[in-house]
Parts: structure tokens; sequence; C-alpha cells
């Protein structure tokens, strides 16, 4: 998988944060050359109040548990990582990539803020 440089992952971690998630999510898709996920609010049968976000592959689609979600990036890029292992042909990853992988753009985001 490519590596985004520390700028680049800090910008989209600063368009989550002021409400551009779907503009984020779209660059990153370009980026990786995949579909872009569509983000909505929502639950599926037997994640209700267990998680803040799930990814359905089939679907191409984050469901988030509320709109306030939207804002959080580690939730959105730890969605988005199970978004492009799947449609890398990869296999689906494992949650401690998928917040080693958010983990990663927010490092980068404080380093460049400070």
């Amino acid at each position: 998988m490519s590596e985004l440089d520390d700028l680049t992952k800090a910008r989209i971690v600063q368009m989550i944060l002021d409400g551009k998630t779907e503009n984020a999510l779209e660059k990153l898709s370009e980026f990786y050359r995949v579909e872009t996920p569509q983000i909505t609010v929502g639950t599926i049968k037997r994640k209700r109040r267990t998680v803040h976000a799930v990814y359905v592959p089939g679907e191409k689609k984050i469901y988030a548990l509320n709109s306030d979600i939207f804002y959080n990036p580690f939730v959105i890029l730890h969605e988005y990582y199970h978004h492009i292992r799947s449609k890398l042909g990869k296999h689906r990853g494992s949650e401690r990539h998928a917040n080693m992988y958010a983990k990663d753009f927010i490092d980068s985001y404080n380093k460049t803020m400070m």
C-alpha cells in the first residue's frame, strides 16, 4: 500500500474535523484509486450500540452511529482502512491495523500542527 506524506495526512484529518468528511474520503480514494465509500448515519443489526461506526464491504458504505462521528477522524479513518483493504483485494485487515492506520494520520496531524 502506498504511503501518503505527513502534510497530506494532516490535511485529511483537518478536512474531517471541519466537517468535510465526504471530501476527505474522495481525496483518499483518488490516492488509492478505489471507489469512494458512501457514509451515512445508521446502524446495522448486531452492531447497534456496540460500535461508533462500521464498514459494510458489500454496500461500500460506512455506517456511523450518529452525525457527530462524521467529525471524528480516528473513527472515519479506521473504517476507511477496512474499505481500502477490501477494495485492494487484500484481506480485510485486523482492528489493530485499522487502529494503526488511523493513529498514523492523527500523529501526522499533531506533528504538522505543532
